[in-house]
């Protein structure tokens, strides 16, 4: 493997890195409605744990509440019992064939909850680049190591990961604080 491999390799594990930070971060509750906040809710569909978004259309109504519109009439009863018996703290009501989800404002206590969820979900997308780092920097060492690169060129594509990784951890700051401002708002 060749030291462009490696970073090629590198730069797209830590893309993967901020977009599975990314998910995690849209699961993290707001005060504004947000559909994907249902994407862990898991209905029982004929015998089977099915997600959510697989059995129903998930939309807003408005920006406190998320309308559930199930594709066949008889699903309406077990998506409700599955969205309250979810760990997200929400209480579904339905009118005909759709489901209200309104969503309960947030005390200030659980804001702070919220953020510092949020933090830990960003020292652990940092933690995740910084063990890739450490991973292609062994590779590169590894090269020289078996004299298929100089110690230049080791010393140069460090330099080259440290900015790919200083690149990312700076994209999951700027993640961390924009969602800490969005939970924060009133």
């Amino acid at each position: 493997m060749a030291i462009d491999e490696i970073k090629r390799n590198l730069e797209s594990k830590m893309d993967q890195s901020i977009a599975a930070f990314k998910n995690n971060l849209s699961k993290i509750r707001t005060g504004r409605a947000n559909p994907a906040l249902l994407d862990s809710v898991q209905v029982d569909y004929y015998g089977s744990m099915v997600p959510l978004s697989q059995v129903a259309n998930l939309s807003l109504l408005d920006s406190r509440t998320v309308s559930v519109q199930p594709w066949e009439k008889g699903m309406g009863a077990k998506i409700e019992k599955a969205i309250r018996d979810s760990d997200l703290g929400l209480n579904p009501s339905s009118m005909g064939d759709l489901i209200r989800v309104p969503m309960p404002v947030m005390t200030e206590e659980r804001r702070r909850e919220l953020t510092k969820l949020v933090r830990s979900e960003g020292e652990s997308a940092k933690i995740a680049v910084r063990n890739l780092r450490r991973d292609s920097n062994e590779a590169v060492k590894k090269l020289v190591k078996e004299k298929l690169a100089s110690e230049d060129e080791q010393k140069r594509s460090e330099a080259e990961i440290q900015k790919v990784t200083d690149r990312h951890i700076a994209e999951v700051d700027r993640l961390v604080a924009a969602k800490e401002q969005d939970i924060m708002a009133v």
